[in-house]
């Protein structure tokens, strides 16, 4: 199972010395956690991954430029024809990125609306739906991915803690987690947005 750390912003150096699979840095201003700055080096290993929420096609352009991002996580209301356009531009200019569409989740969902993602993304993320796009703190009821009808790999997200580990271990049993490629972590490891406990974390990515 791979591990992805959301929010990235102020000790990043610390937490990629954990060898996550994935950074998750937030390009959308309203977040408490939006980064600005400098990414520092990190190993070649971590893939580096730009949040997006409803950006303008040229703003994406220009930070995966500027921080070399290998993903972009698409978190608001984009189209499966907006995906498959910054995909094919950034690959004109051989930059390749995986895009990631998001999909927010609360007691139920029709998961008829990924059909027309299914060609657009190479991978979706599940997260809970709250007040904002991402954050919120806490969990969706994950059996309703039991009726998860695609076999294109997923990342679990939304209020994943410490406390979540028995939870994860039971899910990974179940069938509908066949397709579950990574847990997705942020706001439950943080002292304060962007500010991401080392030891929790280290404890979490061990167990996991």
């Amino acid at each position: 199972m791979k591990l992805k750390i959301c929010g990235m912003k102020l000790n990043t150096a610390e937490v990629a010395q954990l060898r996550p699979d994935y950074l998750g840095f937030i390009f959308w201003k309203h977040s408490s956690r939006f980064f600005e700055g400098e990414i520092p080096e990190l190993p070649h290993y971590i893939n580096k991954i730009g949040v997006f929420v409803d950006a303008e096609f040229d703003y994406i352009i220009k930070m995966v430029k500027k921080y070399q991002l290998q993903g972009l996580q698409l978190h608001g209301h984009e189209s499966p024809e907006y995906c498959a356009e910054i995909a094919s531009e950034l690959k004109k200019t051989n930059h390749k990125v995986d895009i990631i569409k998001v999909f927010s989740i609360k007691e139920e969902f029709d998961f008829d609306v990924l059909t027309t993602y299914e060609k657009a993304c190479d991978y979706y993320l599940f997260d809970t739906k709250g007040k904002l796009p991402g954050g919120n703190g806490y969990t969706f009821d994950w059996s309703v991915l039991k009726n998860y009808p695609s076999t294109k790999p997923y990342f679990l997200s939304g209020g994943i803690g410490l406390n979540n580990l028995d939870k994860i271990n039971e899910f990974i049993k179940l069938p509908e987690s066949k397709y579950c490629f990574a847990i997705d972590v942020n706001s439950k490891f943080e002292a304060a947005p962007g500010l991401k406990k080392i030891e929790e974390l280290q404890l979490f990515k061990k167990a996991l």
